[in-house]
């Protein structure tokens, strides 16, 4: 039985989201003295968690990207699969370019936390509520704690709790819109 690109494309979301979600537990438990407020998630890439982190960003940024591909290929929608590919081209490049490299880094993660949120809000042309109103509810959620952060207003969470203001809604926007594409695909 072949999978029709939408299939393929909620599949790669769903891996890609889920593997890096729980790499980026593991890690954080791995790292010596880790604060989840404190520290970015990009420490995780240096140090003891360094192949780990960098392995789970860099697979899931490859997976996003291969998902950008197969959804163009499902809806014919470059509002929505364009800014998918960017942010997995900038999750990718997070897990090859640690913040050691920051004049890499840093172009990388501004991709993933700016095209990300822009993805999300563009997968209400694509999906229907009640998920499309989820898509806009995560995706406001993470542009917003991005300009928050930006502005370094963190609201008592620390830098790395409002970095995953920014990421964690991504995550599970991807990974739910995964399992959604698998779901559709069965009627």
């Amino acid at each position: 039985m072949a999978l029709a690109p939408k299939q393929i494309a909620g599949t790669l979301l769903f891996v890609g989201a889920a593997q890096f979600m729980i790499f980026i537990i593991v890690a954080e438990v791995l790292y010596p003295n880790y604060s989840i407020s404190d520290n970015y998630i990009s420490d995780l890439g240096v140090g003891p968690t360094a192949t780990l982190f960098g392995g789970s960003a860099f697979l899931c940024g490859i997976l996003i990207l291969l998902s950008a591909y197969f959804c163009f290929n499902s809806f014919n929608d470059k509002i929505f699969s364009i800014p998918l590919g960017i942010a997995g081209l900038g999750v990718a490049g997070v897990g090859i370019f640690p913040e050691t490299l920051l004049e890499f880094h840093i172009p990388f993660a501004v991709m993933a936390f700016l095209f990300g949120p822009i993805a999300i809000l563009a997968s209400y042309r694509i999906t229907k509520p009640p998920f499309s109103y989820f898509s806009i509810i995560l995706g406001a959620s993470a542009l917003l704690a991005l300009i928050l952060l930006y502005l370094r207003i963190t609201l008592g969470l620390g830098v790395g709790g409002m970095e995953r203001m920014i990421a964690y809604p991504l995550l599970i926007w991807a990974s739910s819109l995964g399992g959604y594409f698998l779901a559709a695909s069965e009627k």
